[in-house]
């Protein structure tokens, strides 16, 4: 744990690309999102376009040299699609396998089987938040979406009251409870106990998934009362099949790169000697890439395989998963771009030196630190990083609990309204099917959602403990 704080931490230690004081910093992130905004629901612009040109306009505004801007952007995109694509590519063809085989049809028939409507967004929310404890945001995502996108078509259901609580099963996952990177580095700088920061931390996400996804999914679905988009859903040649695959063997190769995420994440806490052979093992088999990659290639056989496909569909099936997905990879890493080029100039530091002189309890200012650095830079990682960092100070004499209680709290703050300079408010936006303005009612609200109420919770745990 302390070598993965100690390198994001000196990623994070970037020089500026502008020397721009505070005030004209401030006004020049608010620009950006402007042009962005504007852009996008004025001219209709492709969000790839808007955002490069929202990129280009913030580091104008701030006073950056235009080549350190262009090379923030695309390092941040390169980044972005290094990280994130290849893991959207490697979920979209497993998608496809689930879709063309006949086993995502038997997931969905299997859970609107046995689960009556009322249930159907508890049911999300449970699965999602199982899927999600191990992975990273972007993996649970591109797990869940197509049988999230099924069952709604399937079961005639609003989009909205089915993908929001998937969606706050996996956010409160990464946010709130280790062993997600971002809970583990705080953890580490903040010198927390991990097993009580677990616990607490459970505590917290049970009734704020419930209220950020079931109930607030009613809500959600009368403002953004939309269908399942048709370009999005797994389109399955399933008639032509003489059989598909079990539920079972269709259930263990979902979560097989669950299963493996979370053996690394097991491995690194009890072992936790990166030279010891097991260690080592897990560290590979564990990583998203080859967890994902591993998912593919058994579904070849246990799905693909499985329905009859011979080696030419199979490569056929891979083929056509990828073109729809274009737009997203482009999409999602322009945002990357866009988030790295406000890291770049600096914002990160602007709100941690705002907030050097607020005289407010440590529990509410690690919380409001990682808000500010959540809405400037749009990376959940890094306020959680610099946050935990600039509030380390105050848990040295704090208790066990507190410690563990300010560790969620600056996780609480970092879920804090996802916009447009997050990547993840784009993935959601493209698969789902909606408009920047859709995505902001529905998403990033119930991404403020969960902050506002886990931090509500966590306040009161603070009173009992």
């Amino acid at each position: 744990m302390t070598s993965l704080s100690v390198e994001m931490l000196a990623a994070d230690a970037v020089e500026p690309i502008t020397s721009a004081g505070n005030a004209q910093l401030g006004i020049a992130v608010l620009a950006g999102i402007a042009v962005i905004v504007l852009l996008i629901t004025k001219f209709k612009m492709h969000a790839f376009l808007a955002l490069t040109i929202g990129s280009l306009a913030l580091g104008s505004f701030a006073g950056a040299a235009p080549a350190k801007t262009i090379a923030s952007f695309t390092a941040g995109l390169g980044s972005t699609v290094a990280g994130v694509g290849v893991l959207i590519a490697l979920g979209a063809i497993l998608g496809k396998l689930l879709a063309d085989s006949g086993g995502a049809d038997q997931i969905v028939d299997t859970i609107l089987a046995r689960t009556s409507n009322r249930a159907m967004p508890w049911a999300m929310v449970l699965i999602a938040s199982i899927i999600g404890l191990p992975l990273f945001f972007e993996v649970g995502i591109v797990l869940m979406i197509p049988v999230v996108l099924l069952v709604a078509k399937r079961g005639n259901y609003s989009l909205m009251r089915i993908g929001i609580p998937a969606l706050a099963g996996l956010s409160v996952m990464h946010g709130l409870i280790p062993p997600h990177p971002g809970p583990l580095v705080a953890i580490d700088a903040l010198g927390a106990n991990l097993g009580v920061t677990l616990a607490l931390g459970v505590l917290v996400a049970i009734p704020t998934v419930i209220i950020a996804g079931p109930v607030f999914s009613r809500y959600a679905a009368r403002w953004v009362d939309i269908k399942a988009p048709e370009k999005m859903i797994p389109q399955r040649p399933s008639e032509d099949l003489d059989r598909r695959p079990s539920f079972g063997a269709t259930l263990a190769t979902i979560l097989l790169p669950v299963v493996l995420m979370l053996a690394k994440a097991l491995v690194d806490i009890v072992v936790d000697d990166p030279e010891q052979g097991l260690q080592r093992v897990t560290d590979v088999i564990g990583s998203p890439l080859i967890a994902l990659l591993a998912a593919v290639i058994v579904g070849m056989f246990t799905l693909g395989r499985a329905a009859g496909f011979t080696k030419g569909r199979l490569s056929t099936t891979v083929e056509k998963s990828l073109a729809p997905i274009a737009g997203v990879l482009l999409i999602v890493g322009a945002g990357g771009g866009f988030k790295q080029t406000l890291i770049d100039a600096g914002v990160g530091q602007m709100i941690l030196e705002f907030s050097e002189d607020w005289s407010i309890p440590a529990l509410l200012l690690g919380w409001l630190i990682a808000v500010g650095i959540r809405l400037a830079t749009g990376s959940a990682t890094v306020a959680t990083i610099s946050a935990a960092g600039l509030v380390a100070p105050l848990a040295a004499d704090m208790s066990t609990s507190h410690a563990a209680l300010l560790v969620l709290a600056v996780g609480a703050g970092s879920l804090f309204f996802s916009h447009v300079n997050d990547a993840g408010f784009w993935l959601v936006k493209e698969y789902f099917g909606m408009d920047v303005g859709q995505t902001v009612k529905t998403w990033s609200v119930m991404e403020t959602i969960i902050s506002v109420v886990s931090l509500a919770f966590i306040l009161l745990l603070s009173l009992i403990f």
